[in-house]
């Protein structure tokens, strides 16, 4: 007989008549907190970033998530036109913009 086995055999029988529920408890409790604070912060700060990308406009001040600073000089469905320094003209996609220079320059300051 194998180690495991023994350890099985040992265990004190399960105690009949309790409820069902009682025994998803705990289970049921790590699912809410792990909603609570990863997933439903996560999907709020989502939907906030899909808000902010909707209403950029022409020249806003904006950085990508590859760190590019630039200014909004034309908007496109699914694209931006930027200006970054010494009047160079990227074209990037909407979901490569990941904050407002703006906002961040403010926070940066206190």
């Amino acid at each position: 007989m194998n180690f495991l086995n023994a350890i099985i055999l040992m265990a004190p029988p399960a105690e009949g008549g309790g409820s069902g529920i009682g025994a998803f408890l705990p289970l049921i409790l790590i699912v809410l907190v792990f909603y609570l604070f990863f997933i439903r912060p996560q999907m709020k700060k989502q939907k906030d970033l899909t808000k902010f990308r909707e209403n950029i406009k022409k020249g806003d001040r904006i950085i990508t998530v590859g760190g590019i600073h630039g200014k909004i000089i034309e908007v496109h469905e699914k694209t931006f036109m930027i200006e970054v320094e010494g009047q160079n003209r990227l074209k990037i996609e909407k979901t490569a913009v990941a904050q407002n220079a703006v906002a961040e320059n403010l926070t940066e300051n206190r």
